[in-house]
């Protein structure tokens, strides 16, 4: 990255940085979304069971990786500092609190994902897809929380368009191992959605080879010489991590497990009502990789700018983003309008379900303007490594505000599952409105501690 001195300048950086990000992201979220399209086309069962995994895996998975996106905004602000010789000592860090984190994950999984699906009142054949996909994805935990911490070593470094390539070439290995695993074509086993769990673990191991080669053979990344030097465990930075990262990963499971808590709340309808919400859901997460995407991008030249500490510049690219996610999501709202029977048939070809997943896929549409505004309001803040205030507002918007209201408006009124979503949808607006007001103190706050320091 380097310093820029007008807004043209800022806008060609953030989306030289952004571009690859958000491809990065798509493609990455395609295997799941890949995943869910393709269990849909096996049977309506398989995609209900899919849709209950995902619920299951997801929170956790983003929740906890989140902990280590902590490495981004602690490079990014090294490099801003030139501070390079403790990257790779922090980036080795983060490797070791990744694998500790994944043997954490894999062991309560034994003792309590059976549990957690027996207590659930689903059909026997989803609940069978649900465990066998979840005991599937298991076994590449491992490589990508590992994979994480590299990519936010390779993303804070400017580099973003690597991980984008590395991310391509994985995709259409997952696409073709889904292929063959789900519908047992060319000899293999037909797992139906279960295939799709052993495909994305199998995908996750592959990503990490690949990155793992490049950060050793390609010049950029070399003279970081991070697996050079083995360091030992190391508790202060360790706590440096998790000091920034626990907040982050719990901002984030608090907005994806409200999603997940709504799903797995959506056993109380049938089959058909399951698997029309997760044509919605899946979709409506999609387009988020948009906004989240700006949020990454913000985190790395937000966290670059304060580093230098050009604060004046860093307020700038904080609106910049958030203005370009504005109309971005803008414009996903329309396509989403005008072509919500499209993407419903592209999930499935049971007609119950296509017709019930239009009527979810409308209230999606509110959901890209709520996280338009959000999610890179969060970006930028964790470019300032502010990230407590963040973890609240996601608790309060979510669980205290959107999950109750959902529940009520299901219980009192006809809205059916619709209810749920409403409840979200006015948690996500409640949470953007605080997290722009948290922004602006925040920007207000540097401006008048630099003005008392000169």
């Amino acid at each position: 990255m380097n310093q820029t001195f007008t807004l043209s300048q800022k806008s060609k950086q953030f989306m030289i940085i952004l571009l690859p990000i958000l491809v990065t992201q798509v493609a990455l979220f395609s295997m799941s979304f890949f995943d869910t399209i393709m269990s849909g086309h096996a049977s309506a069962i398989d995609l209900a069971g899919v849709a209950i995994g995902t619920s299951i895996w997801s929170p956790i998975f983003t929740g906890l990786n989140g902990i280590l996106l902590a490495v981004t905004p602690i490079v990014a602000q090294l490099i801003g500092a030139k501070n390079r010789e403790r990257v790779p000592f922090m980036v080795m860090q983060g490797v070791y609190l990744a694998v500790a984190i994944a043997v954490l994950v894999i062991l309560l999984g034994v003792f309590f994902l059976a549990p957690l699906l027996n207590s659930m009142s689903l059909e026997s054949g989803v609940r069978d897809v649900a465990f066998y996909y979840l005991v599937s994805l298991g076994f590449g935990i491992v490589p990508v929380f590992v994979y994480t911490v590299l990519r936010c070593f390779i993303d804070a470094l400017g580099y973003t368009r690597v991980t984008m390539i590395i991310s391509l070439i994985s995709l259409p290995v997952n696409v073709v191992l889904n292929y063959l695993l789900i519908f047992g074509k060319f000899g293999f086993p037909r797992l139906g959605g279960v295939g799709s769990g052993v495909a994305t673990a199998i995908t996750y191991w592959i990503i990490l080879f690949i990155t793992f080669y490049v950060i050793r053979r390609e010049g950029a990344f070399q003279e970081y010489a991070i697996f050079s030097k083995l360091y030992k465990v190391a508790v202060s930075a360790w706590k440096e991590l998790l000091k920034l990262g626990v907040p982050i990963g719990f901002s984030i499971f608090f907005e994806t497990s409200i999603f997940a808590a709504v799903t797995l709340m959506m056993s109380q309808f049938d089959t058909i009502t399951i698997a029309s919400h997760q044509v919605a859901m899946n979709f409506a997460s999609f387009l988020y990789m948009i906004p989240m995407s700006i949020a990454m991008a913000l985190t790395i030249v937000v966290g670059f700018e304060v580093g230098a500490k050009r604060l004046q510049d860093a307020r700038q690219y904080s609106f910049l983003g958030i203005g370009i996610a504005v109309a971005l999501g803008t414009v996903c709202s329309i396509v989403l309008l005008l072509f919500n029977e499209q993407v419903a048939s592209l999930y499935t070809t049971d007609i119950e379900v296509f017709e019930l997943a239009q009527h979810f896929l409308v209230y999606a549409i509110f959901f890209q303007l709520s996280d338009a505004v959000a999610a890179p309001i969060q970006g930028a803040l964790r470019g300032y490594k502010d990230v407590n205030v963040t973890f609240v507002v996601s608790l309060i918007s979510y669980w205290i505000v959107g999950l109750p209201l959902g529940i009520l408006l299901v219980r009192i009124t006809d809205l059916g599952a619709y209810g749920y979503w409403i409840g979200l949808i006015a948690g996500l607006c409640f949470g953007a409105i605080l997290l722009m007001w948290r922004l602006i103190l925040l920007q207000r706050r540097f401006a008048r501690s630099v003005k008392e320091g000169s």
